[in-house]
């Protein structure tokens, strides 16, 4: 019996058509036991020497894990970032690598937008202060006051500039690989953009590249009150130096779903001008369920095409 793996966190497989065809084929289904992200050493011992395919989460798929499960011939990801998948690797060990780019972008830019108005009209701390018996006339920001930058204008991005650009903010964006852009989005420079947003949203692949992309000197260049938005990857930003610019009051508040290690426990708990949610980017139902249709879909498709599965 051929091994399939999902090691996503939680996946439906009762309601996936593509699933069931694998089981009826014979597929031997095996799921993630502890229902969380795996490390290195979980990823490479679940899937041993006889998976064949992958359904993929957010494990790091390392030059290790992958040269170590031999058997391994399809990877699906569940999502839109191939930056966990050591990419060199599976093309020297003939691994098929897709993901569902487009499945989750409704859903992660509509929760930007959440973050993006939860920190300008500070909704959660205003919560928190009636739980305390408080009754505070807090005064916000206007979303349409706004100068918003945008980092990354791809699936995700341009959702987002869209939403911004139906609350009457002025959008502006930088992506080294776009010409044009909508007409109402202006594309400049990385300088400018950090030099001129009021609110700066990241929507950007992790890199070796933009590995602290936004440190302590971006920082100190954006504007003082400058909002930071990220739901794309932890990584991006260098955290120690973001708790200090918010401590110093130079970036007025931020809003993270994503951290460089998940659970979060840094100092940046500590801070009262920060938004945090625990990476739920793309778990609206809807969407989730489109992501796992399609990287089932995805996965069975490239059991065909390498020729572990006839038509």
């Amino acid at each position: 019996m051929s091994k399939i793996v999902i090691s996503t966190s939680s996946f439906d497989i009762q309601n996936n058509p593509y699933i069931e065809r694998l089981t009826k084929r014979g597929m031997q289904i095996v799921l993630n036991p502890y229902q969380r992200k795996l490390s290195e050493d979980e990823i490479l011992t679940l899937l041993g020497n006889d998976t064949i395919a992958l359904l993929a989460g957010i494990e790091p798929l390392t030059k290790k894990v992958l040269t170590a499960a031999r058997g391994l011939k399809v990877i699906a990801r569940c999502g839109a970032g191939l930056d966990s998948v050591d990419l060199e690797a599976a093309r020297q060990c003939d691994i098929l690598v897709s993901n569902t780019p487009e499945a989750p972008a409704q859903a992660v830019s509509e929760l930007t937008m959440g973050l993006i108005l939860s920190v300008l009209r500070q909704i959660g701390s205003t919560h928190r202060l009636i739980q305390d018996g408080q009754w505070p006339r807090t005064q916000g920001h206007l979303l349409a006051a706004q100068t918003v930058g945008i980092i990354g204008l791809g699936h995700i991005g341009r959702r987002v500039a869209t939403l911004c650009l139906a609350f009457g903010a002025r959008v502006i964006a930088h992506d080294p690989y776009l010409q044009q852009a909508h007409p109402d989005i202006s594309l400049v420079n990385f300088e400018q953009l950090i030099k001129e947003a009021n609110i700066i949203s990241l929507h950007i692949p992790y890199s070796q590249g933009t590995h602290h992309l936004v440190n302590a000197d971006t920082l100190s260049r954006m504007k003082p009150g400058t909002v930071l938005i990220n739901a794309a990857r932890g990584g991006l930003i260098d955290e120690n130096a973001l708790v200090e610019a918010l401590t110093s009051g130079h970036i007025a508040g931020a809003a993270l779903d994503v951290f460089e290690q998940e659970p979060y426990q840094g100092p940046l708990l500590n801070c009262n001008n920060v938004v945090m949610t625990s990476h739920i980017g793309s778990l609206a139902k809807e969407s989730r369920q489109r992501m796992e249709l399609e990287a089932a879909e995805n996965l069975l498709n490239g059991l065909i095409k390498t020729g572990l599965l006839n038509e």
